[in-house]
């Protein structure tokens, strides 16, 4: 069994169509056919079978391909091991970060690694568990850090530190001047909340269901936690981040925290990476430099 075989056999899956396969390979088709008859007869079994608009997978082609993406995954993880040392470097470090991270972790952080692995190169990418956690399971990023709930299979959490979402709103909203405010009290306001699948939102859904509430109602919906931030602090608008991130912003933007019974949500913050993936050893150091520099943070709150 061949590895070009199994890369190509992977395109034809994809495409569902030997000819459209072999044009994004750029081969002849005979010379494609060729390489699938080759698996085929490796493996013992038929692939693919005809039909009329090109060709569908047998259930051991479903399974064959089912295991190309790891493969794949391997397969870069080797080049990557493999470029870090024929070229003498620490390592490229391509990192996905949440908006809390980059402001409150990342600056001190990536100072640090400077300093320690002033030959490594540092790619970051931001966004919500949305975006990150597809791009790691995918192999695009080595590291992810930002606000999780539950641990997928085959992917590693190292804790970094806690913080609470709570809900804001400008300082001089009509709710701000109670101490205490309930959940049946936010019902008929507006929110800024991040998207649909991350926990945070689905959270606040839960907590409004949960009261007998019909859900909140949204007039912006996005991943940037800053433009939520203004957002709420230009409008009647609500907002739900972490605490933190709330009272660095307070200041500029004339926030302020509502107390609202049984909405606060207890959030862990931290860094995650493939099991078994390759770390370069500017990832493994970076993950010591995360962890204390959350611990610093912890200490000054």
């Amino acid at each position: 069994m061949e590895l070009r075989d199994i890369e190509y056999f992977a395109v034809i899956a994809e495409q569902g169509h030997l000819g459209r396969a072999a044009e994004a390979l750029r081969l002849s088709t005979p010379a494609l056919s060729k390489s699938l008859r080759r698996l085929e007869q490796s493996v013992g079994t038929k692939l693919v079978k005809r039909t009329p608009k090109g060709v569908e997978l047998t259930a051991a082609g479903t399974a064959l391909f089912a295991r190309v993406g790891q493969l794949r995954l391997a397969l870069g993880d080797v080049a990557h091991e493999v470029e870090d040392i024929s070229q003498g470097r620490v390592g490229v470090l391509r990192i996905g970060a949440n908006q809390f991270s980059i402001d409150f972790l990342l600056p001190a952080a990536c100072c640090v690694l400077m300093e320690d692995a002033p030959k490594a190169t540092v790619k970051l990418t931001a966004g919500g568990s949305d975006v990150l956690m597809p791009a790691l399971h995918s192999g695009r990023l080595d590291l992810i850090i930002g606000f999780f709930a539950s641990v997928p299979e085959g992917i590693a959490h190292e804790h970094l530190m806690t913080d609470e979402f709570v809900v804001y709103a400008r300082a001089d909203h009509p709710l701000a001047k109670f101490k205490q405010v309930t959940v049946d009290d936010l019902a008929s306001n507006r929110w800024a909340l991040g998207p649909a699948n991350v926990p945070d939102w689905q959270w606040v859904h839960r907590v409004f269901e949960e009261s007998g509430l019909a859900p909140p109602q949204i007039a912006m919906e996005t991943s940037a936690t800053r433009l939520r931030l203004e957002a709420v602090a230009a409008s009647e608008l609500l907002g739900f981040a972490p605490r933190q991130f709330v009272l660095q912003a307070t200041d500029r933007l004339r926030l302020a925290e509502l107390r609202v019974e049984g909405l606060a949500w207890p959030c862990n913050l931290g860094v995650r990476y493939r099991k078994d993936a390759y770390l370069s050893p500017a990832a493994r150091r970076f993950i010591e430099i995360l962890k204390a520099t959350a611990k610093e943070i912890a200490k000054e709150q």
